[in-house]
């Protein structure tokens, strides 16, 4: 199972309306791009953790989450950093701020993005922005991309298996063949899984669209007055300080 769904399932929010997570959310998010960096990046990033401890999100499932994302950042924002020249590799003239700028900007933004999914599920995402007028062609691609995942997650996990039963994961010298043997073979496997399974639906009448039960829930006012008072209070120390 995918994590952000795991934890989504689980969450002490996942009967809170969609509107007020992703009014505190989307909010963080926009201050997070909008405020100084500092404080402004530091205090949503502060929050959104907060907020996901808050709705059940463990420390380590967190971490984990942002953990990848921060990788990524950090390699993006060298550039800023560090400067080449005849002198050799050094900081750049600012010492650095410029790209630690950026990167607390960014990774506050993916934290408040994390908040979302880590708290709502992915069908229930699709259902929102369906509701909000998204065409049902693209809320019917993004579930079916959504439920390949899940397929190519199962053929890995499934081949991983057997390969460890055949001793392929002694050695580190297997292990490098049995990884290469298995990101060759996981696509075309998975991809005719998934051809089986589009025979098996239109064998069933598929008609281009899987209607499931979605129970909305209520909003609630003090919980979206919360939220304000969350975002008008992050904002005004980013722009006091």
């Amino acid at each position: 199972m995918i994590r952000t769904d795991r934890l989504a399932a689980a969450s002490r929010w996942k009967d809170k309306s969609l509107s007020e997570k992703a009014v505190t959310a989307l909010g963080l998010m926009g201050l997070a791009l909008a405020l100084p960096p500092f404080p402004g990046a530091l205090a949503v990033l502060a929050a959104a953790s907060l907020l996901a401890w808050r709705s059940g999100v463990g420390p380590a499932d967190w971490l984990a989450l942002l953990a990848p994302p921060a990788a990524f950042i950090a390699t993006g924002t060298m550039a800023l950093a560090v400067e080449i020249d005849s002198a050799g590799l050094h900081l750049a003239a600012d010492g650095g701020r410029a790209g630690l700028a950026v990167a607390l900007r960014a990774l506050a933004a993916v934290a408040a993005l994390l908040l979302l999914a880590a708290t709502t599920s992915t069908p229930a995402l699709i259902d929102g922005l369906r509701r909000l007028g998204l065409a049902p062609e693209l809320a019917e691609v993004a579930l079916a991309i959504y439920r390949f995942i899940f397929i190519l997650q199962d053929t890995a996990q499934t081949m991983h298996a057997v390969q460890a039963a055949r001793l392929g994961t002694v050695g580190w010298r297997r292990r490098i063949r049995s990884a290469g043997l298995l990101a060759a073979s996981l696509l075309p496997r998975a991809l005719d899984r998934a051809h089986r399974q589009e025979i098996g639906l239109a064998a069933r009448g598929f008609d281009g669209s899987l209607r499931t039960l979605s129970p909305r829930r209520p909003v609630s006012v003090w919980g979206l007055a919360r939220a304000a008072i969350l975002l008008v209070s992050i904002a005004g120390l980013g722009l006091a300080w």
